[in-house]
């Protein structure tokens, strides 16, 4: 199998895949894709219809979308149990995929996802704030009824870790405080292998967008591509 990514410091969708196969132990070839430069949609046009990332290309199938490639490589693989077993708990864990799938609008505006930067306090506001404390209340449920089964949401690793794995990344940029038991799970994954994996992947890439990081300056980093357009 084939992931197409884009760039792993920004690119929230491409890490949901990413880590269900690397924590999964799914062997897969990793194409990346610089996002932002005007290469992109030529390149990304080889492998997605849809024109975005991430895509999945499995012999002759292809799928798009974080949610639709996770759901297949859980039917391709059922021996890895990427659902809950237990009929209701998989009910729920598609329910808080699906609600960050489509919701959490506010937060995904004004916290991007940056892996490498450190911007404690930007981008808050009541509407984020809102989002936060959802996120932080079904952590803080899963985590409360399925805690004795294992340090994931669910127990053992399922989708909805890989799904909310972006927000853990967003939660340390953005230095956003959490309750107890949801900074518990989200320092957990932020320090399992596969996260710290991408974070390292994360920190060589060297492209940034001037009109989305005005923070950022060529002194601050000399090493920078500075992406245009």
């Amino acid at each position: 199998m084939k992931l197409v990514i884009g760039n792993k410091n920004y690119s929230s969708w491409s890490l949901r895949p990413w880590m269900l196969l690397r924590q999964a132990g799914i062997d897969f070839e990793e194409i990346p894709v610089r996002l932002f430069t005007k290469e992109f949609a030529a390149e990304i046009a080889r492998y997605s219809p849809a024109g975005k990332v991430p895509a999945l290309i499995d012999g002759d199938v292809t799928v798009w979308d974080s949610l639709s490639i996770c759901e297949y490589v859980a039917e391709r693989f059922p021996a890895k149990a990427l659902w809950p077993v237990d009929a209701a708990a998989r009910a729920v864990a598609r329910s808080v995929c699906a609600e960050m799938h489509s919701g959490f609008g506010d937060l995904r505006s004004q916290m991007p996802m940056n892996v490498t930067a450190i911007l404690p306090g930007l981008g808050w506001n009541v509407a984020v704030q809102r989002d936060i404390d959802r996120i932080a209340a079904i952590w803080t449920d899963l985590r409360t009824r399925h805690g004795a089964s294992g340090p994931f949401l669910f127990g053992s690793f399922t989708i909805a870790d890989a799904f909310y794995a972006p927000v853990v990344s967003r939660f340390a940029t953005y230095g956003v405080h959490l309750p107890e038991v949801a900074k518990a799970y989200a320092d957990f994954v932020l320090a399992l292998p596969v996260m710290q994996e991408w974070v390292a992947a994360a920190r060589e890439e060297r492209d940034f967008v001037p009109s989305d990081e005005p923070y950022r300056t060529a002194p601050d980093r000399p090493d920078a591509i500075i992406v245009s357009g």
